[in-house]
């Protein structure tokens, strides 16, 4: 283990990077169970919505695993492209984290997303990156400020979880940001 993967993305003690084959069933578990109560998808369906209709994913996303120094998986990290209007100039990418609890507190996650950040701007034409999480995640609302990253204001109501309607708070890093 040792050294960083061939193409991993470092910075101290965090490290982002593909996941491997290996790591599939993995990451596929650790979706499926709730870590905090931010991340609970449990209960009833929300009201008007068929639980057994998807979403067709867009593209122009993915996912890294956010590993330790030595290379040992915390969580990930996810990217996915959005559209505010038809233009290129007008796309940006919509970002999420899930640490494992044991890797909280440690700031892996402010390093995993600002690497994320820096990635993205550097690799991509947008002037955007965003991100949102739960007004009561008060850790999380740190690790992206830590990161760069600007409050904007609440989407009321914005995400369904655990049988209610939560509001987010709406993150942004723009490339003109210092």
């Amino acid at each position: 283990m040792g050294g960083p993967a061939p193409g991993a993305l470092v910075t101290g003690m965090t490290r982002l990077r593909a996941p491997r084959p290996d790591e599939q069933e993995l990451l596929a578990r650790w979706r499926a169970e709730p870590t905090s109560p931010y991340e609970d998808w449990s209960g009833p369906a929300a009201p008007g919505v068929d639980p057994t209709a998807r979403v067709t994913p867009p593209v122009g996303g993915g996912e890294l695993v956010v590993t330790d120094g030595a290379d040992v998986p915390l969580g990930s990290v996810t990217f996915r492209l959005v559209a505010y209007a038809p233009d290129p100039g007008s796309q940006a990418f919509d970002i999420g984290i899930s640490l494992r609890p044991s890797a909280r507190g440690a700031g892996h996650g402010t390093r995993a997303q600002r690497l994320l950040v820096d990635y993205l701007l550097a690799t991509h034409p947008v002037h955007r990156v965003q991100a949102s999480t739960d007004v009561a995640n008060v850790a999380e609302r740190a690790a992206l400020r830590a990161a760069g990253f600007r409050e904007e204001g609440v989407l009321r109501g914005a995400q369904w979880r655990a049988g209610a309607f939560h509001d987010l708070v709406s993150c942004a890093r723009l490339r003109t940001d210092a």
